[in-house]
């Protein structure tokens, strides 16, 4: 609800205050550089780095049906794989980015290549405070071909049912 608000307030704001074409490229291009720079902070392990893109109040949605993580319940799972040398390791392939208006504001989706799962698509919503561009909220997902979706659709009935990673943090 919180974020709701924000956005909304945002956004009227921001209808105040038209982009140039200069800064509308700039914004862009500030927030493709964010992203990279958090990917590659994953893949060389450094948690200060890779959290610090993330705002307080930032929602990272996992590809399993458990995995809705506020940045603290995140950081506490996550935190096993910063201690080795790499995290993760996501790159982008492609990225789309778009401005709301007023520049504050932005939403973005990227297809990843990844060295432990295959294609995969990340997609967000960012925000620029205090002087820089911050993930609000993250979501990473697989992408499956249509052709495949009938032929995995069993093995996906077949997992087993599982404690939700939320439920294990809180122990």
């Amino acid at each position: 609800m919180k974020t709701r608000a924000l956005f909304s307030l945002f956004l009227l704001l921001s209808l105040q205050f038209p982009l140039t074409a200069k800064s509308r490229s700039g914004s862009i291009a500030a927030i493709d550089a964010m992203l990279t720079a958090w990917h590659h902070a994953a893949a060389v392990a450094d948690e200060k780095g890779y959290f610090d893109s993330l705002l307080e109040d930032a929602v990272f949605i996992g590809t399993d049906p458990g995995e809705r993580w506020t940045k603290p319940e995140f950081r506490l799972w996550a935190a096993p794989a910063f201690r080795r040398e790499s995290a993760w390791v996501f790159k982008a392939r492609e990225r789309n980015i778009r401005l709301a208006p007023g520049g504050r504001l932005a939403w973005f989706d990227e297809l990843l290549d990844s060295k432990s799962f295959w294609t995969s698509r990340g997609s967000g919503v960012v925000l620029f405070q205090g002087g820089r561009w911050r993930i609000a909220h993250y979501v990473l997902s697989f992408t499956v071909p249509n052709g495949a979706v009938q032929r995995i659709r069993p093995l996906l009935l077949e997992e087993p049912s599982r404690e939700t990673p939320r439920e294990e943090t809180k122990r």
